[in-house]
C-alpha cells in the first residue's frame, strides 16, 4: 500500500469525507449521525489519505481550539498499515507551521495505545462522547517522532 495524504478542501471532498467518516463512526460504531458532520469542520483544516485513487482515512485539526486534532478515521482496509500514522502526521505538520507548540485530541479508549506510540500523553480522566468512552490526550510538538 502507497499511502498519499493531502490536504482537503471541506467543501470539494465533502463526498470522500463524509464517506469514510459515516462509515467509521456512524456505520461501526454507532454514533448518532446526527453528530458526525459539526459546526466546526468550517474551521478546521482536513486531510485525505489515499491509497492509490482510492480514500482510505480523514482527519481534521481545529487551529482555532489549540491544536485539536479529531475525526481521524480509516476505513477498515487501511488500518495496521500506517494511515493514521500519516494522517496525524499531516495534522501535527500543520500546527508547527502554525505555530502551535503542542496538539490535543479525546481519543476513544481503544484508540489510547495508538495516541501513546506517538508521542501522547493521557491528560483526563474518563468521560463519554457519542456514547463511546474518551480519554483527552495532549502531544508536544518539539518531541521527536
Amino acid at each position: 500500500m502507497a499511502i498519499r495524504v493531502r490536504p482537503a478542501d471541506f467543501d470539494a471532498d465533502l463526498v470522500a469525507i463524509r464517506q469514510i467518516r459515516f462509515t467509521v463512526f456512524v456505520d461501526e460504531q454507532a454514533v448518532p449521525a446526527s453528530l458526525e458532520i459539526d459546526d466546526r469542520d468550517a474551521h478546521c483544516a482536513h486531510f485525505l489519505a489515499f491509497d492509490d485513487d482510492k480514500a482510505v482515512g480523514t482527519a481534521r485539526i481545529d487551529c482555532g481550539q489549540d491544536g485539536k486534532i479529531g475525526r481521524l478515521a480509516v476505513l477498515a482496509d487501511g488500518r495496521r498499515l500506517g494511515v493514521g500514522r500519516a494522517l496525524m502526521q499531516a495534522c501535527h505538520d500543520l500546527a508547527l507551521a502554525r505555530g502551535l507548540g503542542q496538539v490535543w485530541c479525546n481519543a476513544q479508549i481503544g484508540a489510547v495505545a495508538f495516541y501513546e506510540r506517538l508521542g501522547y500523553t493521557v491528560t483526563g480522566e474518563p468521560f463519554e462522547e457519542a456514547g463511546i468512552e474518551h480519554r483527552r490526550m495532549t502531544r508536544s510538538l518539539s518531541r521527536v517522532w
